[in-house]
């Protein structure tokens, strides 16, 4: 399908704007672009909002949080988000609009974690924050008024890819009990070879250079930790025993690809999966629903995904 022409209009707009491509860029000032991204409405009203500090991966390291509360009576189901970025770039405030957004579509407590980035800190520091977030939600659940039982993990990007590895740790490592993880334009391996990446290297918004950027800077170590399940959720031994999942993938996206394959080994495994690619759109479109036509309704799209799957399970399917 052809590209959306209202996602032409943001690429030309980039485009005109100039500026070095991301890979070029100092992490610092990348940061800053990616805010400067942010949208410009406050987004969603919620019951309350609130910025706390939570214990994290490593012994004296504390996460902040924020942690959306719908208006009305709970318990509502709980997710545990975690940011895009590619674990460099992106935090609280980059996706306070989505979250916001989420917590009055579904509705549901979104808990939006702030873990540590790289290049200062780099893998497994980030997964071991989201799991250590995670097991914070649902160990509190009652406290935030959510429903422990309806716990998911959810994320976009880079926050896509820990979504999947949490998934993967809570398994492993005797829980918390995952109810769903919600996976939005994953990194789900690290490698370059896909189709997605050869036809949508360049021109795209997330190129294939930028992801490279990315992984560069997240690694120490490329040729053993790429291979972690922790940052390659498909290098599993297994996927089966995991929670079901909603894939989100984008026709002009370089990481549609892995998304998609990792739909497919859940699906393998046994897991309930269902997946969605949207035609004629690019990275995390979702997320621009202020200048995408296509992006508000595919939020709808997810809020309401979360909404049947965390009712289902509340209602014990």
């Amino acid at each position: 399908m052809a590209l959306d022409p209202q996602v032409k209009a943001v690429l030309d707009m980039l485009a005109a704007a100039g500026g070095p491509p991301l890979e070029q860029m100092e992490v610092p000032a990348a940061r800053e672009m990616y805010l400067a991204m942010r949208p410009p409405t406050a987004g969603a009203e919620v019951g309350r909002v609130e910025d706390r500090k939570i214990p994290g991966g490593d012994a004296g390291v504390e996460i902040p949080v924020r942690i959306y509360t719908p208006g009305g009576d709970g318990p509502f189901p709980i997710v545990v988000y975690f940011h895009g970025g590619g674990w460099v770039i992106g935090d609280l405030e980059t996706h306070d609009h989505w979250c916001r957004s989420l917590a009055s579509g579904v509705p549901a407590v979104v808990v939006s974690v702030d873990y540590r980035l790289a290049p200062e800190t780099r893998f497994p520091a980030a997964a071991e924050d989201c799991f250590a977030a995670t097991r914070w939600a649902a160990a509190n659940a009652k406290s935030l008024h959510g429903d422990p039982a309806r716990l998911a993990v959810a994320g976009d990007s880079a926050g896509g890819n820990l979504s999947a590895a949490v998934a993967q740790m809570a398994r492993d490592r005797g829980g918390p009990a995952i109810a769903f993880q919600l996976l939005l334009c994953p990194v789900t391996e690290y490698g370059f070879d896909t189709a997605s990446y050869r036809d949508n290297a360049d021109g795209y918004l997330l190129t294939k250079s930028g992801m490279a950027w990315f992984w560069h800077l997240y690694l120490g170590d490329p040729a053993k930790e790429g291979r972690d399940p922790r940052a390659s959720p498909m290098r599993a031994q297994s996927l089966a025993g995991l929670p079901p999942a909603h894939v989100v993938t984008a026709e002009y996206d370089v990481l549609r690809d892995e998304g998609e394959a990792y739909a497919a080994k859940l699906r393998q495994a046994g897991v309930p999966v269902t997946s969605k690619r949207y035609d004629g759109q690019i990275h995390n479109f979702f997320t621009m629903a202020h200048v995408l036509t296509q992006g508000a309704a595919a939020g709808e799209e997810i809020s309401g995904v979360l909404r049947r799957a965390l009712a289902a399970r509340g209602a014990g399917a």
